[in-house]
């Protein structure tokens, strides 16, 4: 028989139960004491304690004791029978493991048993919701975050929080963010090149991490999916189907005593809401052989919260485009958190809804808990009814007409994937009606509030918001053509009623283009019930640029009757108006030429002229001409800060070139008090999506190279490294890479104190000029230094040394200038000084001052990145008057070639250019003056105003006239950037350079599948040529084969290949001197397009874009083509 104790059962429930026992011996007491194996720090719990059938008085005395404390829970003398449970509160202590000890005395009978108890500290419930759980590279998430304390019913909004890509790159963080409300919303931006894969958002509040996982893809979003059990036949006067549906559910629970007298017994529990959504019955007995015996069920409970919450629409349905109320209640002064997203993502990613059991289950926790908005669970199958006859839309017949309700015209032009991510407060009331447009899709919005209050938390049930056109006209155009082609415009109306509607259909009116009907009379016709039908114009657009189609379809009241049925007026979404753009382009290639000026008077007219001269051979019509003006050199790049070249960005080095310019306009900006709140969230937004995208570029070493693969680029990883140092001012940059990238180029330092190259340079001039090691370490060297690196350190000094060693030999220009640099930074004033000096010897000094790296070379590129870092180098100290004249001699030639956009030729020019403008603008800034600009023209005069209010406005009118004398005047006393800008195309010129490319069609005209034969081919001085692109153009209604692309990724010297809008670009990265490379690209014919004009492939050097040829191929087989 054994001795009286303690016995423990343990059950897998939320919590874990201790059960004590005491077995009967010769008269002894016979006891149970039960205590959560768990405890929460600081909270008030109980114990329970059973006596039975004493003979005599009993004492006991349970204690928790705690090293050499301990804290008397209960001090019990009984004669009787008695079950009592006893509260109390669990010390505050971090979590640690503390003894239970219970002692019972009676007479000479001592019994003495110590279980140990966990007390562990209590975490408030993190709420973590995303608004969809899988995106698009691209695409912007949007996140709610509450950290709820259930005990004091309060909410913290403020945990540091952070964003992980798929190859766990910190990619963001938010730090002391703060809310006006209870719930703190954020969103986070992904760049158009994310990685595809799980990224986590990780939250700290306090010491502990709560992450929730979400998925980017590039994914096709799904019609519908449906999956139906269901009886495998319906009789036709069902009006019921049963479907199943998913949802997912747990719970724990307490207990007490219950007496048997013949082995079964009933009894009530009476439920409260913190008993949801289960509750766990324990039964335990003492059998008469003294053995205990237990046992446990679950049982589920309606699913509810102390705090109620509801969501309605009205209407319960609607159609694209119609205005609905959506009304949230709750308890007063509450603040809701309301989602609705197109159901389709969700089809796509099941099983990611917000419930009520996911919430339950962490507010009955106690151990750490988090919600995790869109998180997996175990899922059980739930019955549901949908109506047989899918959603009842009502129409109405001839004969009702005189209920005629104002129609419903619908344009459908807006199609989100969330419709609605907000935060409403209810107010007093408890009541908040929010008026609504609905977006243009087809289809049901799940939608989704939760709450919080001074009461609690509460959470709405699921609201769905059903979307349906009766029916819908679809369009079918090319993405463009070029002037001349016309194709057949189709437009495809489908009937999702059961019952047939009279159909007119009628294009919109348009001086841009001739519609020519091909379908006779039917374009106002009957269409029954889930039928279509497809009507037909012949398109001739007359005008170039992009034309905007529009096609209305109108259900009309009729009392012709279709297929023996009288035909019906659907109530709602009677009128479907769909609009699509169409481009239309010149022949030829596009030409742009841009005439700058700096104007800064002091007083006095400043005046230039210019004759606008177009050539021979431009193409009729294709000609336009504007002028622009703006009070700050740096504000057409401010204009264009995602777009300073017309070049692909996709590549390590093309993306930094993206990036960089940011950083100095937001630098200067701020040094000078002029940024705004909206120019800092663009700026910031493209500083964010480069970084991210820059990361795909990374190898694990900190090392970067061109396009992720193969060895580690010094020049890259530097450039890199100096410009994510200088973002950190303005966005997240997770610091252990930038540690990475400095230790891996420190790593390449020889003992001479230059840096070694790593990796392949795609520009054979080294970014303008660096072909050896002096000039690859006077550029790191820079990078160092301009991370205020001390000039006294031993890596900057051994590289120094290196760099000063090669000062003897000047004829390198680009190098020089560069080392001009390096010394102004260093503090080198006596270097910097005979650097300087040379520099102005061989200075081209007409009028204004730059650079060439030789007489006979004359890259306009290499003499922009040149200059600048002369500029650069008379800028970075403490410029006297004399230099910052000299210096505007520099700015003024700069200034003249730039582009349309604000750019130069190219990328590394374009970014040491802006970087030397950004600084000299921030050392003449004035908050003073303004000018008036006066441009005379043949036919007429414009004028433009400049001052402080408007001097980084973007300020552009068009000309008339598109050639002639024109003369421009600046009075006042506030600089003025003017340019005159011109756009043209010419014939595709036959014209061979050092680069050329042919292209022979073969075509099978039996197949609408054209192969275009690429061969392309370097002649130049080199053994092979920098980085080059090629730039094929679609000819009018064919797209490229997603197989050939694919091919042509893995093809010879072929680095990337995209797609842009109608345009394939492949990056070569290098074609050798007199070898033809040979590529082919299939095609594909997708709407037939009469009278097809040529496309052009053009290919050109990318660091050099003047080194170019373009030629151009044609699809023979279309009626009056023949192959080329």
């Amino acid at each position: 028989m054994r001795r009286p104790g303690i016995q423990m059962w343990t059950w897998t429930l939320c919590v874990f139960l201790k059960w004590l026992s005491v077995k009967q011996v010769l008269g002894e007491p016979q006891y149970m004491v039960a205590i959560p194996a768990v405890l929460e720090a600081g909270s008030e719990t109980k114990f329970c304690a059973s006596l039975l059938q004493p003979s005599r008085s009993v004492v006991m005395t349970v204690t928790l004791v705690s090293g050499e404390e301990s804290t008397t829970l209960l001090n019990h003398t009984s004669s009787e029978e008695f079950h009592m449970c006893t509260q109390f509160k669990v010390p505050l202590v971090q979590n640690k493991v503390q003894k239970f000890q219970v002692e019972v005395r009676s007479g000479i009978f001592y019994s003495k048993q110590v279980r140990k108890v966990m007390i562990k500290v209590y975490q408030p419930m993190t709420f973590v919701q995303t608004d969809k759980p899988l995106y698009l590279p691209g695409q912007t998430g949007n996140l709610k975050l509450m950290i709820y304390d259930v005990v004091d019913i309060s909410y913290i909004v403020h945990p540091d929080s952070m964003y992980d890509d798929a190859n766990n790159n910190r990619i963001g963080q938010w730090l002391n963010e703060t809310s006006n409300g209870k719930i703190l919303q954020l969103s986070y931006s992904l760049n158009s090149e994310a990685h595809e894969g799980n990224y986590k958002i990780t939250v700290s509040p306090g010491e502990n991490e709560v992450g929730h996982d979400f998925k980017v893809e590039k994914y096709v979003l799904p019609k519908f999916d449906v999956k139906i059990n269901s009886p495998d036949e319906v009789s036709i006067k069902q009006e019921e189907i049963k479907v199943e549906v998913c949802a997912n559910k747990w719970f724990k629970t307490a207990g007490f005593p219950v007496s048997v007298n013949e082995g079964e017994v009933s009894f009530k529990l009476k439920m409260s809401p913190e008993m949801a959504p289960e509750v766990q019955v324990v039964a335990y007995a003492v059998l008469p052989s003294e053995t205990v015996i237990a046992n446990s069920a679950d049982f589920s409970t309606e699913k509810f919260l102390s705090h109620k919450v509801s969501l309605e629409f009205s209407p319960s349905s609607a159609v694209p485009g119609e205005e609905v109320i959506m009304q949230v209640s709750a308890d007063p002064d509450s603040l809701c958190g309301v989602s609705a997203v197109d159901q389709s993502v969700l089809i796509k990613e099941p099983g990611k809804s917000l419930n009520a059991d996911q919430v339950k289950a962490c507010l009955v926790s106690t151990s750490d808990s988090v919600f995790s908005g869109f998180i997996s669970g175990h899922h059980t199958c739930i019955s549901a009814l949908i109506p047989s006859l899918g959603i009842p839309w009502h129409v109405a017949n001839y004969n009702r007409l005189s209920t005629y309700t104002p129609p419903i015209i619908t344009v459908r032009t807006f199609f989100p994937e969330t419709w609605i991510w907000d935060l409403v407060e209810v107010g007093a009331s408890g009541t908040k009606d929010v008026s609504l447009t609905v977006p243009d899709t087809i289809t049901t919005w799940e939608t989704e509030a939760f709450c919080l209050s001074s009461q609690g938390f509460g959470l709405a049930p699921l609201k769905k918001l059903t979307v349906f056109q009766p029916f819908f006209v679809e369009l079918n155009l090319p993405y463009s053509i070029i002037r001349g082609e016309h194709f057949e415009l189709k437009a495809t109306i489908f009937n999702y009623l059961t019952s047939c509607i009279m159909i007119s259909v009628t294009p919109a009116p348009s001086l841009d283009y001739t519609l020519t009907p091909l379908s006779g009379d039917q374009y106002t016709s009957c269409l029954c019930g889930n039928g279509r039908k497809t009507l037909s114009w012949t398109m001739v657009p007359s005008a170039l640029g992009v034309v905007n189609v529009s096609v209305t379809a109108k259900a009309v009241a009729s009392h012709a009757s279709c297929d023996n049925e009288i035909v019906s007026v659907p109530d709602r979404g009677r009128i479907d108006v769909v609009t699509k753009s169409l481009i239309v382009k010149a022949e030829g290639i596009e030409m742009a030429k841009a005439h700058n000026w700096l104007f800064c008077p002091r007083g006095e007219a400043l005046t230039e002229e210019i004759d606008i001269q177009l050539p021979e051979n431009v193409i009729d019509g294709s000609a336009r001409a504007s002028v622009s003006v703006l009070g700050d050199i740096l504000g057409r790049a401010l204009q264009n800060l995602d777009g300073l070249l017309r070049m692909p960005y996709g590549c390590g080095e093309q993306n930094m070139a993206l990036l960089a310019p940011n950083i100095y306009i937001l630098q200067y900006l701020k040094n000078t008090q002029q940024l705004t709140p909206a120019i800092s969230e663009k700026a910031t937004n493209f500083l964010t999506s480069g970084y991210q995208r820059q990361l795909n570029y990374k190898h694990n070493d900190g090392a970067y190279s061109t396009f992720g693969s193969g060895p580690g680029n010094t020049w890259l990883t530097a450039f890199v490294l100096r410009s994510f140092t200088k973002a950190q001012t303005f966005i997240y940059i997770d610091p252990t890479k930038i540690k990475e990238s400095k230790t891996w180029l420190k790593n390449k330092q020889r003992e001479n104190g230059c840096f070694e190259q790593s990796g392949k340079l795609f520009n054979n001039r080294m970014k303008g000029g660096v072909s050896d090691e002096v000039t690859l370490t006077a550029y790191i060297t820079a990078a160092f230094l301009e991370m205020n690196m001390s000039a006294d350190s031993p890596v900057i000094t051994k590289s120094l040394s290196c760099l000063k060693e090669s000062i003897s030999d000047l004829s390198n220009t680009y190098t020089t200038a560069l080392l001009a640099y390096v010394f102004t930074l260093a503090g080198d004033m006596e270097t910097r000084g005979h650097l300087l000096q040379h520099l102005d010897t061989v200075a081209s000094k007409q009028g204004l001052f730059h650079w060439s790296q030789t007489a006979a070379e004359t890259s306009a590129s290499l003499s922009v990145e040149i200059s600048s870092y002369v500029l650069l180098a008379k800028l970075s100290t403490s410029p006297t008057a004399e230099e910052l004249g000299y210096s505007s001699g520099i700015v003024r030639w700069l200034t003249g070639q730039q582009n349309y956009y604000g750019g130069f030729s190219s990328t590394q020019d374009t970014v040491v250019a802006l970087q030397a403008l950004a600084l000299y603008s921030t050392l003449v800034f004035s908050p003073q003056g303004s000018s008036t600009v006066t441009v005379q023209s043949p036919s007429g005069q414009l004028t433009f105003d400049v001052n402080q209010d408007n001097k980084l406005l973007y300020q552009e009118k068009t000309l008339q006239d598109t050639t002639g004398k024109y003369s421009l005047e600046v009075k006042g006393t506030a600089c003025a950037s003017v340019q005159i800008s011109l756009h043209y195309n010419i014939p595709t010129p036959p014209d061979v350079t050092t680069l050329s490319v042919e292209v022979k069609p073969e075509a099978d005209c039996n197949s609408e599948s054209p192969r275009p034969k690429l061969t392309l081919k370097y002649s130049g001085k080199l053994d092979s040529t920098n980085m080059v692109i090629l730039d094929i153009k679609m000819l009018s209604g064919f797209v490229p084969d997603s197989e050939s692309l694919k091919r042509l990724k893995r093809a010879l010297f072929v680095d990337r290949v995209e797609e842009k809008e109608d345009h394939v670009l492949m990056y070569i990265q290098q074609l050798p001197k007199d070898i033809p490379i040979n590529h082919q690209l299939e095609i594909v014919q997708e709407i037939p397009v009469q009278n097809l004009k040529p496309a052009v492939v053009k290919i050109y050097d990318y660091y050099q874009p003047s080194d170019q040829a373009e030629t151009e191929y044609i699809y023979p087989c279309v009626a009056g083509n023949s192959a080329q």
